[in-house]
């Protein structure tokens, strides 16, 4: 049931009615947590029961947890809960990758070893709610939280329609208490979450869904095109996956205020971070955060030297990648950015001891630059990240720096750039402190034909097929 169809509007329009008709707020609860259940079953009945089954395991553990004094029980129980999680995540969407993996080793070394094929449907949205329920059993055994005692209250934590599928990745601390307080319509919450959802359709439908018009034919046969194509194919991925992932994100927001609730949020202008480590603070928030806190600090963070610092960061970026899918080109996407990192904090700490050069970085100019930078490994990491295979993203990006002649633009180059100013002048925009000035002293009539035009412009552009979105494969 995808967020941009008319059986997910009809479908929200029906929950959100009842729900503000309904003046108990426990039946609140219990519609919302039918709802979302129906929401994964419309998908894989099966599937939705198994999250149902392991939410409810984590929960009957996190009590024991809670109530727990004997350390050695409360490490077995924990290690029962990431045993269960890990290993329904790794059987589902890594087995047949190290399956693969394993039988490629064994043929390099002259064995030929029959392995088997495993047969499974990779559950929709698994990274995203399993790393949820990591995150809640950890906190639990670490004493930060305390356990839920109503099992209604922690499914819905976990099966929230909203982020479901594609995240925000929700921390329990952050959304059980809102499960428990009584809520109340807010006409100001209402206008926020219809912008955020108006927002993140223009997105998807008007930005992402036409640069994937470029950027999926020249991906799919990269040898064919020339080295202007295959750079502005690179750009358009970049804007296609950003506006595409943000644009399921605000749409998730949105819809989660419409019902009086608050989600994190998971973009922040990622492509005007001056450096690699302040634009993982801006990607994927909630994504960044908890491989910061369950990974990374666990490992030392940066405690110790500056190398076993490197070695922990290539370990949580690697992590990070592999957490997109079962392929190299995803952990190689992710071990690339985790040099990134490291480079990035030697050459900080390099020209911190030069306060003429850090000075002239600290400038107008010299911070555009270190954007522009930014933007560029992050481009040139997405051709691995895209690619189907790491032979395959080496030679587009061979022919990236090696000029090559080809076909010409899927699309006319002009929507390229059109799109390209579009979401440079978004960036700028937002930064802009007297533009929102602005937009709030405007009367409210103006309101909102401002945004009814900017929802007729989102369906006048949008193509006439719109894709799925990306980040329900991860």
């Amino acid at each position: 049931m995808l967020f941009c169809t008319q059986k997910f509007l009809f479908f929200f329009l029906g929950v959100f009615t009842v729900y503000w008709l309904l003046p108990w707020h426990r039946l609140r609860v219990w519609l919302l947590l039918g709802a979302s259940y129906y929401f994964y079953a419309s998908w894989n009945p099966l599937l939705a029961g198994l999250i149902f089954l392991t939410a409810t395991l984590d929960y009957t553990i996190a009590r024991a947890l809670e109530a727990g004094t004997s350390p050695r029980r409360r490490r077995a129980l924990l290690a029962v809960s990431l045993g269960a999680n890990v290993g329904l995540l790794v059987y589902f969407k890594y087995a047949n990758f190290f399956l693969d993996s394993l039988g490629d080793c064994l043929r390099s070394a002259g064995v030929t070893v029959p392995l088997p094929v495993l047969s499974v449907i990779v559950p929709v949205g698994i990274s995203f709610y399993t790393f949820e329920a990591i995150s809640y059993t950890v906190d639990v055994y670490r004493r930060r939280i305390p356990a839920e005692r109503n099992l209604a209250n922690f499914l819905l934590f976990i099966l929230f329609f909203p982020h479901l599928v594609a995240g925000p990745i929700v921390r329990a601390r952050d959304f059980l208490p809102q499960v428990r307080r009584r809520k109340h319509w807010n006409w100001v919450r209402f206008a926020l979450g219809g912008r955020l959802i108006l927002l993140g359709l223009f997105k998807k439908l008007v930005i992402a869904d036409r640069m994937a018009l470029l950027a999926d034919p020249v991906f799919s046969d990269p040898t064919a095109y020339g080295t202007l194509v295959l750079w502005m194919a690179a750009v358009a991925y970049a804007f296609q996956v950003y506006c595409d992932f943000s644009g399921y994100s605000d749409i998730a927001l949105g819809t989660a205020h419409l019902l009086g609730y608050r989600l994190a949020v998971n973009f922040d202008m990622p492509f005007a971070a001056a450096n690699i480590t302040e634009f993982w603070r801006r990607w994927h928030i909630s994504l960044s955060n908890w491989i910061r806190d369950y990974v990374f600090f666990p490992l030392g963070g940066s405690r110790g030297s500056a190398w076993r610092t490197a070695g922990n960061l290539l370990v949580a970026m690697t992590l990070c990648g592999l957490w997109h899918g079962a392929k190299w080109p995803f952990i190689a996407w992710g071990l690339l950015n985790g040099v990134y990192m490291v480079v990035h904090r030697a050459f900080r700490s390099w020209a911190e001891r030069r306060p003429r050069l850090d000075g002239l970085l600290q400038t107008e100019a010299g911070t555009g630059l270190r954007v522009a930078l930014t933007f560029l490994t992050f481009v040139l990491a997405l051709v691995v990240f895209r690619t189907g295979s790491l032979s395959e993203g080496a030679a587009m990006l061979g022919a990236m720096f090696a000029p090559q002649g080809g076909l010409a633009s899927p699309v006319p180059p002009l929507c390229f750039w059109v799109t390209a100013v579009v979401v440079l002048a978004a960036h700028l925009l937002a930064r802009t402190e007297g533009a929102w000035r602005l937009w709030e002293r405007l009367p409210s009539w103006l309101h909102g034909f401002g945004l009814a035009a900017f929802l007729v412009v989102t369906l006048l552009l949008a193509p006439v097929t719109s894709q799925v979105f990306l980040y329900f494969q991860f």
